[in-house]
């Protein structure tokens, strides 16, 4: 039964140490590739990337926290100027009424007023075969016609004044009426404006909040992903420092092509479209593609694109099931989402040898293999080397 599976460089360095021991004694080493971490630099623009974009987004989470502040405090003015609205409306609704019942009284006298003249104008009718004039000069008593001029022009008066009074009151009504539907108007759009200008606040503070909450959301996922690539970055880095000492004890057989001179002769590793290409923009983080995403069906044969050895075949994250194959003087290839690992550690695969089957391993939608050839820790161009 076999023991337990080692991970990551732990298994690499375990492989290695195996292997590498007695060739260790009989050459010298290569040199150190110039720049190890080479893998590293896009990871670290990525994570640098995000944490740009996390800042922005805190800033603009609270720049949008000031205007919901400013649209809360925008609400809170209208609805007290709403609320003042509609007291003045009810202090006016009290004053209509007691208009109201003024009007009831001047409607009263003008009734009264209006009988009065109405009797007078009777009065003045059932005179009318006799007027005034011919009544006074029927009188003999100079003192009796002296007192019915007076009392003849004291009713005149009277009714002079009745009719005044009678064309104020009714002057009065119609102001009255005008001025409190004018206000009342007035006053009922001015509300109405208000409802409205709330309303538009309660759906501009609605939308604020879903997009506070919206970019909450957006700065909890980026925090995830952040903290997902810097794990990612840790378990390269012990990765790479494994390999890195490994490599220091690999010795490449003598006839063994050195992989420089296949260069533009290798075979691809599956017969796949590519669904990107090298150095191509990868989302819009401004972080770019260091290899190629060939695509083929879930278990499709992988193959070695030259003679090398086995010195990762392991889960990566990010990469999924992933097996990597050093080719000496500084070359590696590597393949990614493997459905599965047919070599091990310290295995010599020769060109065109089966060393996995694709798949979607690492959180692909979609199957597909992820190839790479570095040169020196650097990333190259898989289609300069591949025919």
């Amino acid at each position: 039964m076999p023991g337990p599976r080692l991970s990551g460089p732990a298994r690499v360095l375990a492989g290695l140490l195996l292997f590498c021991a007695p060739a260790a004694l009989a050459a010298d080493p290569p040199e150190r590739p110039e720049e190890a971490r080479a893998a590293l630099e896009a990871l670290q623009t990525r994570i640098a990337e995000i944490s740009r974009e996390l800042e922005a987004s805190r800033g603009e989470l609270g720049d949008l926290q000031t205007q919901l502040r400013d649209s809360e405090q925008r609400l809170g003015n209208l609805s007290r100027e709403i609320s003042e609205n509609r007291e003045a409306i009810a202090d006016t609704r009290a004053e209509l009424e007691q208009l109201r019942a003024r009007q009831g009284d001047l409607e009263a006298r003008r009734d009264q007023q209006r009988q009065r003249i109405a009797e007078q104008l009777r009065a003045v009718w059932q005179q009318g075969r006799e007027p005034d004039i011919k009544l006074l000069l029927n009188q003999t008593d100079p003192q009796t016609v002296a007192r019915s001029l007076a009392y003849h022009r004291y009713f005149l008066d009277v009714r002079r004044e009745q009719l005044e009074a009678f064309r104020a009151t009714l002057a009065d009504l119609a102001e009255v009426e005008q001025d409190i539907a004018a206000r009342s108007r007035e006053l009922e759009s001015r509300r109405d404006t208000l409802a409205a200008q709330q309303e538009v606040e309660l759906a501009l503070k609605a939308e604020r909040a879903r997009v506070v909450a919206s970019l909450d959301a957006d700065i909890a996922d980026q925090s995830r992903q952040l903290d997902q690539l810097q794990q990612e970055r840790a378990e390269l880095e012990k990765l790479l420092q494994a390999l890195e000492q490994a490599a220091l004890a690999l010795t490449v057989p003598e006839d063994a092509r050195p992989f420089a001179e296949a260069r533009g002769e290798l075979e691809w590793p599956v017969p796949g479209k590519r669904a990107n290409s090298f150095g191509s923009p990868r989302g819009s983080g401004g972080l770019r593609w260091q290899g190629l995403n060939l695509l083929a069906d879930t278990g499709t044969p992988v193959h070695a694109i030259h003679h090398g050895r086995v010195v990762y075949a392991d889960w990566l994250r990010g990469l999924g099931l992933l097996l990597i194959l050093d080719h000496g003087d500084g070359y590696m290839s590597l393949y990614g989402h493997n459905q599965s690992l047919l070599r091990e550690v310290g295995d010599w695969v020769n060109a065109g040898a089966q060393i996995s089957t694709v798949g979607s391993s690492g959180g692909l939608q979609s199957p597909a293999l992820y190839f790479e050839i570095r040169q020196q820790g650097k990333p190259v161009d898989p289609v300069s080397w591949c025919r």
